[in-house]
């Protein structure tokens, strides 16, 4: 084997290695000055995968059956005021705004959980009922829980609207989170203190990147939920107040009284 051939192998192992660390495309290689055809087809592969996540219809009667096996109650479903997904892809306004009428009951609790299609239904259907079991098991001992709202064409701020209405403490919205090149079925909880309308990013929490194998597993998300909602309650309010300490490896992690 010459050097350059010992070489061209050297660097192939490397980034062959490195790619095992991460979903993104490095270490491509080329053909010519071009990728390789096995590099442009996958490409192309993921870019319709994609584009698929974000247009394929919510089947909400699937769901809602799969969401009400977990024992929270019959789902509430809401849509926003975006009438098709061409509109909720150029309206995001819409998106945050119910329509009328909006059937959710007055139901107090300390928690409300909302399953919103957000940017991508696939990620909702395929892992929004496992992740929702896996927090109710998590929460279900300490805090009392309202019965689930199926959202579509939905937006994170519906919830706000929909938490509202039904009176909860503290809301936490699974979403499907926008498509990439490397991952097409993530979620994203969102958790809002005393939500209302008007509320704004700043004063959300987010736990992103849900997709098991690869992405944050469905027990870590919940673990991570329940300190969140945990320091909210204490704090009074979430978002840029509020941090998630659970992965601190301090001997002593702030409480949250410590972090206002």
């Amino acid at each position: 084997m010459t050097s350059e051939n010992s070489e061209a192998v050297a660097v192939q192992q490397f980034w062959d290695e490195l790619r095992k660390t991460t979903q993104a495309r490095i270490g491509l290689g080329r053909a010519g000055n071009a990728l390789p055809t096995r590099e442009v087809l996958e490409l192309a592969a993921a870019h319709a995968a994609a584009r698929d996540a974000v247009h394929e219809p919510l089947d909400v009667d699937t769901l809602a059956a799969r969401v009400r096996d977990i024992g929270l109650g019959e789902p509430a479903v809401v849509r926003s005021q975006a009438e098709s997904r061409s509109e909720y892809l150029r309206r995001p306004d819409l998106g945050r705004i119910p329509a009328e009428p909006m059937n959710v009951l007055e139901t107090p609790a300390d928690i409300g959980f909302v399953l919103a299609d957000g940017l991508s239904p696939y990620a909702l259907a395929k892992h929004g009922p496992a992740l929702l079991a896996e927090l109710v098991a998590t929460l279900r001992d300490d805090y009392t829980l309202a019965p689930p709202v199926i959202a579509t064409q939905a937006r994170v701020a519906l919830g706000d609207h929909i938490g509202a209405a039904a009176k909860v403490r503290t809301l936490l919205v699974i979403i499907g989170e926008r498509p990439g090149l490397s991952v097409a079925d993530s979620l994203g909880i969102y958790l809002t203190h005393l939500p209302i309308p008007g509320r704004t990013d700043a004063d959300r929490n987010c736990i992103s990147n849900i997709h098991p194998p690869e992405g944050l597993g469905y027990t870590e998300a919940a673990r991570v939920a329940a300190g969140l909602v945990s320091g909210a309650r204490a704090l009074g309010r979430s978002g840029v107040d509020l941090k998630d300490t659970s992965r601190d490896t301090s001997l002593e992690a702030p409480s949250a009284a410590e972090l206002t």
